[in-house]
């Protein structure tokens, strides 16, 4: 089931012509990791129009915060206006570093941006130890050797890691920090 939430967002970035919002397979991952978060503090990078924030707000314990980072500032306004109903979620417009002063995080989805494959270990160091990370848009089945962002998530000593695949087209690594 889609969540209303999401469902808005998505028009969003339809009217828009927004290229990469976030997938239904991703998001019921996120919506699932979401819901397990309990205390603490969760970070997205790249809101886009809202449509991954909006798979988190969706489940997340009201007491726990919420801060999603957007360059864009069109982008940006139209999510803080979809994801208003909900107190906890916080929409920065500005840099994928800004938001690193909220953490350390509970759960992390880089999403946008350069962060997970230019800065993956600032990323890392941004997560609370036991923390999730949930990187998306890989390819199922893609090799792990020649691949850099593949060779850095799923053999890093600083976290345990994992590839999912999620759909026929689709896959994420999901990654603990140690």
């Amino acid at each position: 089931m889609i969540p209303g939430l999401v469902r808005e967002a998505k028009a969003l970035a339809q009217a828009a012509r927004f290229q990469h919002p976030c997938s239904d397979a991703v998001g019921h991952l996120l919506q699932v990791l979401a819901a397990s978060v309990r205390q603490g503090v969760v970070a997205e990078i790249g809101t886009g129009y809202g449509v991954g924030a909006s798979w988190i707000a969706s489940e997340l314990d009201p007491a726990v915060q919420f801060y999603t980072v957007e360059l864009d500032a069109q982008r940006a306004e139209a999510a803080r206006r979809v994801l208003a109903p909900h107190q906890n979620v916080h929409v920065i417009r500005g840099d994928w570093h800004d938001i690193l002063e909220y953490g350390p995080f509970a759960m992390m989805f880089p999403d946008g941006g350069q962060a997970k494959m230019k800065e993956p270990q600032t990323v890392i160091e941004s997560v609370q130890p036991g923390g999730v990370i949930v990187l998306d848009d890989m390819t199922p089945g893609g090799p792990v050797k020649g691949d850099p962002q593949r060779e850095f998530w799923l053999s890093s000593p600083d976290v345990v890691s994992i590839e999912l695949q999620l759909s026929e087209d689709e896959a994420a690594i999901l990654a603990v920090r140690r």
